[in-house]
């Protein structure tokens, strides 16, 4: 393990949120830590504000007070870059401008020895780029926490163009030996979970702009149906709409416009109305003591089919056979045709078929599709879309069908892919593709997937569960309803797919 030794100093230069959070995490290490901002009394504040976090680990009992006074021996607040000669890392946490990173690393490669090992801590630009300005960019890395930093466990440990192997390994260990959990990848746009997040934000936001279902309705069936933590809405209220906007823009403009990255207009409008969430009030919900909470749409009670039909093969959503049996429901068995491939047909004659990347009006019968769950045991909502075709009696049967399972029900827009279905097609597509462009390995896309943003599972072995067959599949007939080029399968995918169907 090459981890840089405890009796190294660390630096951290910028004492915004960031900068504090990486530098409590290195001092909790161990660590000297040297702080400095090029502001005047910044560097002395932010000392003294991670002193009260310490303080308040140990009212949590989470710090003895000999080890809070251990460690603020260990902090000094640096009057200037010349005080950071002696230090072994140096992490920079200033503002996401290019020439302004350059500049200070610049300055800093003056300064420093040459051994010291020099890292970025920036979400959105390129690693390559602003090593590019140095004269030995070999000791150059991206070391991407996530905020907060002394909470959050991951670490993208990114290595730029001409970044030297043994840099990569010493910051990556020293991330581990602190207590976090690196993962490693190369300098791409975005680098992990901010390349492969972007389709949980747009695809919402697409379903939004075409009106198939409010914010509220968007976020419950995420949540509740999907396992994630938090929808999309709420979480980029959460993450600021202006931030999350910038990265989206950003991400899109670093890989020339492709339309998979497409930002969003109605956010946009959003961020120029500056409703940026919860910092400022109103973003795509109101916040304050008295701020009504919008509520999903959910259909009212229905009265139960006493039996259906199963055509075919349900595949992932074969669990709602047992489901339906231990509803007292009883389940016949039919069978699939080209027409019809696993449907539970409804008294009524309309079709229950999980989303497949048609809208539902283009079947020949009256259809209803479903939404994909994480797990449909646990889920405790459903998202329901009908065709044109399908009468009101009929779909009374399907709602009351998802109630007797005790699922609630929101019925949406009839939305080619609906909602779960088309974010998690998307998610598996932009993970394969990055390791399929090397620019993390599988594990270390799920890793950074799970811990970043708390995904329930990890792109890749999500995309397992539903095979890549079925998910190359789905995006075709997504990208046939939609033919601009955003879902079209990756070369990865695809490439996934042949292989499974040969193995």
């Amino acid at each position: 393990m090459t981890a840089l030794e405890l009796s190294s100093a660390v630096a951290v230069v910028g004492t915004g949120t960031m900068g504090q959070g990486i530098a409590q995490v290195a001092l909790m290490a161990g660590h000297p830590v040297r702080l400095y901002d090029a502001a005047p009394g910044r560097a002395g504040a932010a000392a003294d504000a991670i002193g009260s976090r310490l303080d308040r680990l140990v009212e949590k009992g989470r710090l003895t007070a000999d080890e809070r006074e251990a460690a603020a021996a260990r902090l000094t607040p640096a009057e200037s870059l010349a005080e950071l000669a002696g230090c072994g890392l140096v992490v920079e946490a200033v503002l996401e401008q290019l020439d302004v990173k350059q500049r200070l690393f610049q300055d800093l490669e003056e300064i420093v020895t040459e051994d010291c090992l020099l890292a970025t801590n920036t979400s959105s630009l390129s690693v390559t780029a602003i090593a590019g300005a140095l004269r030995v960019p070999g000791r150059f890395v991206g070391l991407h926490f996530f905020n907060p930093a002394p909470l959050l466990p991951l670490v993208e440990v990114v290595s730029g163009f001409a970044t030297d192997e043994t840099a990569a390994t010493r910051a990556y260990d020293t991330a581990q030996a602190w207590g976090k959990t690196p993962v490693r990848c190369a300098d791409s746009p975005g680098f992990i979970v901010n390349r492969v997040a972007r389709p949980f934000y747009a695809e919402a936001l697409r379903l939004y702009e075409e009106r198939v279902a409010d914010p509220a309705t968007i976020d419950a069936v995420l949540r509740e149906c999907g396992g994630f933590r938090m929808g999309p809405f709420e979480l980029t209220d959460l993450i600021g709409q202006d931030v999350n906007e910038a990265v989206t823009r950003s991400v899109w403009e670093s890989f020339f416009q492709d339309p998979k990255f497409t930002p969003s207009l109605a956010q946009r409008r959003l961020v120029e109305s500056r409703r940026l969430g919860r910092k400022s009030g109103q973003g795509w919900y109101a916040y304050g003591d008295d701020a009504p909470r919008p509520e999903p749409h959910t259909a009212g009670p229905e009265q139960a089919p006493q039996a259906v039909t199963v055509h075919g093969e349900l595949f992932a959503a074969d669990a709602l056979l047992g489901l339906i049996r231990e509803a007292g429901i009883g389940v016949g068995h039919g069978t699939g045709t080209p027409s019809h491939p696993g449907s539970i047909e409804l008294p009524g004659g309309a079709r229950l078929e999980l989303a497949d990347g048609m809208s539902p009006d283009a079947a020949a019968e009256p259809t209803i599709h479903f939404d994909l769950a994480l797990d449909y045991r646990a889920a405790t909502r459903v998202a329901l879309a009908p065709s044109s075709r399908v009468g009101e009696p009929a779909f009374k049967e399907a709602i009351g069908l998802f109630q007797a399972l005790g699922k609630k029900v929101s019925v949406i827009g009839p939305a080619p892919g609906m909602i779960v279905a088309r974010t998690v097609w998307m998610l598996v597509d932009f993970a394969l593709d990055a390791v399929g462009r090397e620019v993390a390995d599988a594990e270390d896309v799920d890793t950074a997937m799970r811990l970043g943003v708390n995904y329930p599972l990890g792109p890749i072995e999500w995309g397992r569960r539903l095979t890549a067959y079925r998910v190359a599949e789905a995006l075709d007939l997504l990208s046939d309803e939609y033919p601009t080029g955003r879902y079209a399968p990756s070369q990865a995918l695809r490439r996934q797919a042949v292989r499974e169907e040969y193995s």
